[in-house]
């Protein structure tokens, strides 16, 4: 009684509410400062880049787009006049719709990694991600994964043993599924770049904490979603490299190709392959996978579906937090392997925790804050060489 928050912003876990005018305004109001994160997105398959303004996401550069507006995106971005100069200028007073395109052109098609610079919680492009420059797509025939193929593909090991997939989203950050990790991170070792288990010189990487969706429910395995910080952040070389988030709002049609892999079982209660195993499956719609025959229902809007109606294609035990990864000019992760009713059956494709449905949470949680060393708002920003290029 007296907690309700409904219409306002909640700071954090607390029971302190604001008004949401308030969020993304400049102004700290939580202690924490929960209500200056996240003040920036991309959206839609366009990746179009929007700022929460006055609890409205705007786009830039939109008909309605004004110097104020531009303003306070540069500065969500964690950029002042000062850090920008001239080309700033330009920007906040809309002398060229061309720089305003551009700019976001350049946001739309970079990934970033952070480390605090200021107390601003951005800081300079370093890599892309979905991209896999270690891997010919020439390669033809089976389905053992070459390396550099699945480049965002991580081994998740439980005191020395592959217990699950994950996928590499930033640099610190592993995304996986929340009933592969349980508590105690410094029992658990990400392994990267490798294909074949077991993980002979392969690179191992401490834990340092475990994420869970607030709203994840075992028993219903809704929301089956969970981050794992690394201890020490990644360096990327090809054979290691980051897989795309998906825009927000950003739809993946029925019947997309899409690729799973892991080191899972090969068959419903098998033993687990030593290789990187991966294969092609369409994307099911949920009223689909939601009929009688199939899951009866069971499948949430935070589910996606994936595989073959006949059967004879499935991930499996084993590969469970592993990546579902569609491309579309760049690999995005769609899904993350959650569970399905055996393996390869007819009629039970796998069920993939819909990565769009949490993706404001993965983004707070790998948001970075004062003082901290991390990933941020999981889309690009510019650096000073952008605007001297323009």
């Amino acid at each position: 009684v007296g907690l309700s928050c409904v219409g306002k912003f909640r700071c954090g876990t607390s029971s302190h509410c604001i008004s949401g005018s308030a969020q993304c305004d400049g102004v700290m109001d939580c202690e924490n400062g929960e209500d200056e994160l996240s003040c920036v997105r991309l959206s839609g398959k366009s990746s179009v880049l929007q700022v929460l303004s006055g609890g409205v996401w705007r786009t830039v550069c939109s008909e309605d787009w004004n110097s104020a507006l531009g303003l306070s995106a540069c500065k969500q971005l964690g950029y002042s006049r000062e850090l920008i100069g001239t080309a700033a200028e330009l920007f906040f007073n809309q002398y060229s719709d061309h720089l305003c395109l551009l700019l976001s052109l350049r946001l739309a098609h970079h990934l970033l990694s952070f480390s605090s610079k200021t107390q601003s919680h951005i800081v300079y492009v370093s890599a892309e991600c979905g991209s896999r420059p270690q891997f010919s797509s020439r390669i033809v025939g089976g389905n053992v994964s070459a390396l550099g193929q699945f480049p965002w593909q991580v081994s998740l090991h439980f005191q020395s043993e592959h217990l699950c997939g994950g996928s590499v989203v930033a640099d610190s950050w592993i995304l996986t599924a929340a009933h592969c990790v349980f508590a105690f991170p410094s029992l658990w070792a990400v392994h990267v770049g490798l294909t074949e288990q077991p993980v002979n010189g392969a690179q191992a990487l401490a834990v340092q904490k475990i994420i869970y969706h607030g709203r994840y429910r075992p028993k219903a395995l809704d929301y089956d979603i969970a981050l794992m910080k690394l201890a020490e952040p990644l360096t990327f070389n090809g054979l290691v490299e980051p897989i795309c988030l998906p825009n927000f709002g950003e739809d993946f049609e029925d019947g997309t190709m899409c690729w799973i892999s892991g080191w899972g079982a090969t068959s419903d209660g098998g033993d687990a392959s030593d290789s990187l195993l991966s294969a092609r499956v369409p994307l099911i719609s949920s009223k689909a996978c939601s009929t009688p025959g199939v899951y009866q229902g069971y499948i949430s809007p935070g589910m996606i579906c994936a595989g073959y109606l006949e059967g004879g294609t499935d991930s499996c035990q084993g590969d469970s937090g592993g990546p579902l990864a569609c491309e579309d000019s760049v690999w995005k992760l769609v899904g993350a392997t959650s569970w399905g009713q055996g393996c390869a059956d007819r009629n039970k494709p796998g069920v993939y925790t819909r990565v769009t449905q949490s993706l404001k949470w993965i983004h707070q949680q790998m948001e970075v804050r004062k003082g901290s060393r991390g990933w941020g708002l999981g889309l690009a920003v510019i650096d000073e060489q952008v605007f001297e290029g323009l």
